[in-house]
């Protein structure tokens, strides 16, 4: 199921294979952390992470100038990437549905390195902890402490109106989530292929 309005700008697993194995001219840009692209990627797909895009936008926007493909795990952040590249004049991007899992999943050829979880499951994960241990203590210990699972819940539902997750941007900084270092933005704008 996928979580974007606008189908248009959205393209399936089936359509990317397509055009990989005709050569189309066509740019892969997972917008995932390092470590995320690390486990799993699109054989062929440059790694600029979204917070790069975010602050170097027209640079990317003028790198790529073609047909531009995002992806990350479910379609959220590769959405946001091309609201951001649409704002600065790039129309031709669109995002891949369900992301590099869906890829790999409808046979295309993509690259496993170390298995982590994806960053939405770690959030799932955490987030369903922290509601639980709030309820249990609040019924053990103090009835303040169910506090935890309002908050919980408060944080969720401001992430779903805003669109951002502050649980995963504080995950990604954790020692497993860590296996690679995002690139530094000369680096990873000067991986990918200039336009034209």
């Amino acid at each position: 199921m996928s979580t974007l309005t606008d189908t248009t700008n959205i393209i399936d697993a089936d359509t990317l294979k397509a055009w990989v194995e005709r050569h189309d001219d066509v740019v892969i840009m997972d917008v995932r952390s390092a470590a995320e692209f690390e486990s799993l990627h699109i054989r062929g797909s440059y790694n600029v992470p979204l917070p790069l895009v975010a602050e170097h936008t027209e640079d990317v926007a003028q790198r790529v100038g073609r047909r531009v493909v995002l992806v990350c795990h479910s379609g959220v952040r590769a959405e946001q990437a091309r609201q951001r590249l649409h704002e600065v004049g790039l129309d031709s991007a669109v995002v891949l549905d369900g992301g590099a899992p869906a890829y790999a999943a409808a046979g295309g050829d993509v690259v496993r390195g170390e298995q982590r979880w994806a960053m939405d499951r770690q959030v799932r994960m955490v987030a369903g902890t922290l509601v639980t241990t709030g309820l249990l203590a609040g019924e053990l210990v103090s009835p303040k402490l169910r506090l935890l699972a309002g908050a919980v819940g408060a944080g969720l539902a401001f992430s779903a109106a805003t669109n951002t997750c502050a649980m995963g941007a504080a995950l990604a900084k954790m020692p497993w989530n860590r296996g690679a270092q995002d690139p530094e933005a000369h680096v990873a704008l000067g991986r990918l292929p200039l336009a034209g």
